[in-house]
């Protein structure tokens, strides 16, 4: 489960971008990721679980997001590192993702406790090109998530949308 970033985000990874060139993989489409759910979890349980999704998302009130640095994880538990992302802050995030971690299962060593928001930038390389990026100051990017959807990682598509309501 998804927030979708504003334009604004985007135009903060593009001015990034030549910074990011010294990575294997630099991202081209931006995302706030909330909450893994599985394959398994999908699969065992179809249209129950947009419908968990949907109850959940229902029940949350539009909140703050802010971007307000640069950062990286040098080793992450998934995928080649370093991964060099733009800091995220919203308690708001947090406590969705505690309300989707109740509903569904975690996945080890991303979620619960060690999740960290953040939108990804670029990932592999040398942790010396990470902490050069880590370096630089940004001016802050604020706005209100009112959707989220989730993300299909196979095909690289939205499949669902829905609105926070509150």
């Amino acid at each position: 489960m998804n927030l979708r970033v504003p334009p604004a985000v985007e135009r903060l990874a593009d001015r990034l971008h030549p910074k990011l060139t010294p990575f294997e993989q630099v991202r081209g489409r931006h995302t706030l990721v909330v909450k893994r759910i599985e394959a398994d979890t999908w699969q065992r349980g179809g249209g129950g679980v947009r419908e968990r999704l949907r109850r959940i998302l229902d029940g949350t009130k539009p909140f703050p997001v802010r971007i307000d640095g640069v950062d990286y994880f040098a080793d992450p538990p998934d995928g080649r590192g370093p991964v060099v992302y733009l800091s995220v802050e919203s308690e708001g995030i947090r406590q969705l993702h505690r309300r989707l971690c109740r509903e569904f299962p975690v996945v080890d060593d991303l979620e619960g406790e060690n999740y960290v928001p953040h939108v990804t930038l670029a990932r592999g390389g040398s942790v010396a090109d990470a902490e050069r990026v880590a370096e630089t100051a940004i001016d802050p990017v604020e706005w209100t998530a009112e959707r989220a959807l989730t993300w299909d990682r196979e095909h690289r598509e939205a499949v669902d949308r829905f609105r926070l309501r509150g």
